[in-house]
């Protein structure tokens, strides 16, 4: 659940990290994600990691447990949907 100052966000790293999690400031040189969640392995179903961000991982994909973290050297910020983001929340690796 988020305060009302942050969103859902999807970020990618110089590192081809990809991570979903709740930011209230994407500007500057380094993102803090709260609950952050890292897509270690997306599935061809999803289309991409703009996939991820419109419609979510799928049963296929490997998603971590969340934790808060520091990003750097991030390379885009995407606007995570509304489905999307129930799809990340229910899906972390078993």
């Amino acid at each position: 659940m988020s305060n009302n100052s942050e969103r859902f966000v999807l970020v990618t790293t110089e590192y081809r990290g990809v991570f979903a999690g709740w930011a209230s400031d994407t500007s500057g040189e380094t993102i803090k994600l709260r609950a952050a969640q890292l897509c270690v392995y997306w599935h061809a179903n999803v289309k991409g990691f703009m996939g991820l961000a419109s419609a979510g991982p799928t049963a296929e994909c490997r998603i971590g447990r969340p934790a808060d973290i520091e990003l750097r050297k991030v390379t885009s910020v995407t606007e995570i949907a509304k489905g999307a983001q129930a799809r990340w929340e229910a899906m972390p690796w078993t």
